[in-house]
């Protein structure tokens, strides 16, 4: 993660071009740390993110949509008093750190002009988003509260004066000439990546590899001069937002010490969106299912030692054959046992060498109690085999139940999540969570819509749930269905009957990219009409079977797939 001083001053620049005069319409907070800010300006709707995240920390215009809670938390409503219909007069760093006021200027109930700030401070897990009253400068209220206990240093309440946070004295890098840097950095101690850290604001370990990388030769000429070379498109606001590699380090500069594939991007925000989508969601998952997924692989685990279990038990089955024999033999040897033996050696008839065959016996037990008891065992286990076979067949469904629920958790929204913990509820593998307050009753899954090239409309299935409405009652007998080929994974229909090679293709990358194969390449994907796809009777939530299917491989892409998710289309019911 590299949201340092300096994105932030590209992201902050971007912004002083596009919302200020902007009329605030729309206020949400989709999730605990998060808003979702509409701003209204120069004729166009600009969605701003504000996220105090301890993990994803960051602030940046969106294209992303967002589930909101049907009853907003109260940090939400009272800015929605407060800044709805009110003007952004200004954004602004404050130096080289990453805190932003956001200066916005309304009315009070009295028609008074109403002067508030919204300042958003990234801190990693201290990151908060505080609303300011500007008369005064005493905190309204702020999206994580900071009890005197918590911190010796501020406190973070309603009615408390704002503070800044500390900023250890360091020297804004963008304002200090090559002499005052070569001045500043002792050569002799070493560490001079510590000591840049130290000494300079807005820097991440990130840019100082850099300086580091451009100064080849470390020394008190080349490293001050690198300093400056690095930092100079950051002062001229010429910034070059980029992803690199596959470890997806994101950089508004270009950085010469990473190695990788680089990907550009026209804005800093597009690049934001592009490099955070999922990865907060991923996060929130992660919490809140974290029980739900050990609960699973519990289960997926037991199922499968159970298997082994029932296979030793079909191959100790197999020798019900051998118990049939010794019975038999006994029986017509039944004259030559005495009393006590403990085995006797016989001719064995079945074999067609005739060759001898000793069988172990009972002592305290009659010649003819000794032949019952290998006949007994004869029965047992001739009768155990249909029924160790019907359990195993039952066993590798619930494994292959599991394992799909299983992907569709890692895959999940959260709102996902509680689609399947009611799931798994109606399925009776967990106890269902007692509301305290009644939630309205939703009708249909929300199904995630997609767009291809050519405009014709893509539904995704995120869970079984999701799946089955899907299938079984969205989708038209001459709608196109698409599965990846025996790997768990999500079901996917393309709207119509009329479309190209290009759009099955995009199609198939959706089924690729939500399914276990996600990571994999080459992904065979069977696709089918929908008429020909069957849940069996009694089957489990989201399994089917379908016929009359073709196959195309396809390695997953998730540029396309936020390319399809983005793109604007016309729904068609």
């Amino acid at each position: 993660m590299s949201f340092d001083g300096i994105v932030t001053r590209a992201v902050t620049h971007d912004l002083q071009q596009k919302l200020p005069t902007g009329r605030i319409v729309k206020i949400h907070q989709p999730f605990k740390t998060d808003l979702v800010i509409t701003v209204r300006a120069r004729g166009k709707n600009h969605t701003l993110f504000l996220s105090a995240n301890p993990s994803f920390a960051r602030f940046h215009l969106t294209n992303e949509k967002f589930d909101n809670p049907q009853e907003p938390p109260m940090f939400c409503m009272l800015l929605r008093k407060h800044l709805e219909g009110s003007f952004v007069e200004k954004v602004e760093q404050h130096g080289l750190e990453r805190i932003v006021t956001f200066s916005i200027v309304g009315k009070n109930e009295l028609g008074d002009v109403s002067k508030k700030t919204l300042i958003i401070e990234l801190m990693g897990r201290h990151s908060n988003i505080l609303f300011v009253n500007n008369d005064d400068n005493k905190i309204i209220d702020s999206i994580k509260h900071i009890p005197p206990s918590l911190s010796s240093y501020r406190t973070v309440l309603p009615g408390h004066e704002y503070k800044e946070p500390p900023y250890l004295d360091k020297l804004n890098p963008l304002e200090v000439s090559l002499e005052e840097v070569t001045r500043k950095l002792y050569f002799n101690q070493g560490k001079l990546d510590k000591q840049l850290l130290n000494t300079f604001s807005g820097l991440s370990p990130q840019i100082i590899q850099e300086m580091m990388k451009r100064a080849k030769l470390v020394n008190q000429e080349t490293l001050p001069l690198a300093f400056m070379e690095t930092l100079e498109p950051v002062k001229n606001h010429d910034y070059t937002p980029q992803i690199i590699g596959e470890s997806e380090s994101f950089s508004v500069i270009n950085l010469t010490h990473k190695k990788g594939t680089v990907q550009t991007f026209s804005t800093v925000h597009e690049m934001l969106d592009r490099y955070f989508h999922g990865k907060a969601d991923r996060d929130r998952v992660k919490q809140q299912a974290n029980d739900l997924e050990k609960f699973l692989r519990n289960e997926l685990n037991k199922n499968k030692k159970k298997i082994k279990k029932l296979e030793i038990t079909l191959k100790d089955a197999d020798k019900a054959q051998k118990q049939q024999r010794f019975g038999e033999l006994l029986t017509a040897h039944m004259h030559l046992i005495k009393s006590g033996d403990n085995e006797i050696e016989v001719v064995d008839y079945y074999d067609p060498e005739q060759k001898a065959v000793t069988i172990p016996l009972e002592p305290r037990k009659s010649p003819a109690e000794n032949a019952q008891l290998y006949f007994k065992r004869y029965h047992k286990l001739k009768n155990s085999v249909a029924v160790v076979q019907e359990q195993i067949v039952k066993t590798e469904e619930e494994i292959v139940y599991l394992e799909q629920v299983i992907q569709q958790v890692e895959t999940a929204s959260p709102r996902d999540i509680e689609e399947i913990r009611e799931e798994l509820s109606e399925e009776g593998y967990i106890k269902k969570r007692v509301q305290k307050k009644q939630k309205k009753k939703v009708d249909k899954p929300v199904l995630d819509h997609y767009v291809s090239a050519e405009g014709l409309d893509i539904y995704v299935g995120k869970n079984n749930k999701q799946n089955e409405y899907l299938t079984n009652r969205f989708a038209r007998q001459s709608d196109t269905w698409l599965h990846t080929k025996d790997i768990p994974g999500s079901h996917v229909v393309i709207r119509g009957d009329q479309f190209s090679n290009e759009t099955l293709l995009e199609a198939a990358n959706l089924a690729a990219y939500f399914s276990k194969s996600r990571q994999s390449s080459q992904v065979p994907v069977d696709y089918t009409l929908v008429r020909h796809v069957k849940k069996p009777s009694g089957a489990k939530p989201g399994y089917v079977i379908y016929e009359q299917q073709n196959t195309l491989y396809v390695t997953p892409n998730e540029n396309l797939v936020l390319e399809l998710r983005n793109r604007k289309g016309t729904v068609k019911k």
